[in-house]
């Protein structure tokens, strides 16, 4: 399985899971459909799933064009299916969705809003984890509470720390100036910032990052309660 970044919009990020033996994909969180298109077309292979993490429109844009141009199936949560455009196959939390060789436990994560959710290629060691986690940082709360988005990182920080994260934006660079500002002692941090604007540098991107890092780095993973969660996303909602 190889996972093809695709950016999109302005920080946006898309990604291709392409099953090189059927020459077929699934792609998570299609922005918009043109980046996707251009990809596809190139590497001449078909796209026959669209996964959603959650229904905002920077995520879903590309969907219905998607799916009318090559007919792929669209999956999303139960209980988003009047909010994610052109839904054919509801999951729910724990179920263990399989399409070809794709094959993905779901990962109902609420806080961001209240139908997100992961896919953990679990046999790949691979979390899509939209706007729940990303590298140095976490999604703001919209629909959830503080508790949900708490118990949600956490369900992910429980995986296996040589996990790949590969989450929704590119902001991981700016996530790193309120981490650093509240963590100015954490030597990893340090070094992760610098190979971050390394990458940055290149014009590469800084997904996917791995959990064992986030763990030490993420100022969000690193809150031991809810009380201190909260406040550091209060923090950061005015940063």
């Amino acid at each position: 399985m190889k996972v093809e970044i695709i950016k999109c919009l302005k920080d946006n990020y898309s990604y291709i899971i392409v099953d090189k033996e059927k020459q077929s994909a699934c792609v998570i969180d299609p922005s918009e459909a043109e980046p996707i298109i251009n990809f596809v077309e190139n590497k001449k292979i078909h796209l026959k799933y669209i996964l959603n993490t959650h229904h905002h429109y920077d995520h879903v844009g590309g969907n219905l064009e998607l799916k009318k141009r090559y007919n792929s199936k669209i999956v999303g949560f139960k209980n988003d299916k009047d909010r994610i455009p052109g839904i054919n196959d509801f999951v729910k939390n724990n179920q263990v969705w399989k399409g070809d060789n794709f094959e993905a436990k779901i990962f109902h994560v609420p806080g961001h809003t209240s139908g997100h959710i992961a896919y953990h290629f679990y046999k790949e060691k691979k979390i899509f984890t939209g706007d729940t986690l990303f590298s140095l940082g976490c999604g703001r709360i919209f629909e959830g509470t503080y508790e949900e988005m708490f118990n949600s990182l956490n369900r992910i920080k429980n995986l296996s720390d040589d996990t790949e994260i590969y989450c929704g934006h590119e902001y991981t660079l700016q996530n790193s100036k309120f981490c650093i500002y509240h963590d100015s002692k954490n030597l990893n941090l340090k070094k992760k910032i610098i190979e971050v604007e390394e990458k940055l540098k290149k014009g590469l991107p800084t997904i996917p990052c791995i959990l064992k890092d986030e763990i030490k780095c993420n100022i969000f993973l690193k809150a031991k309660d809810l009380e201190s969660f909260s406040k550091l996303r209060d923090l950061k909602d005015n940063f």
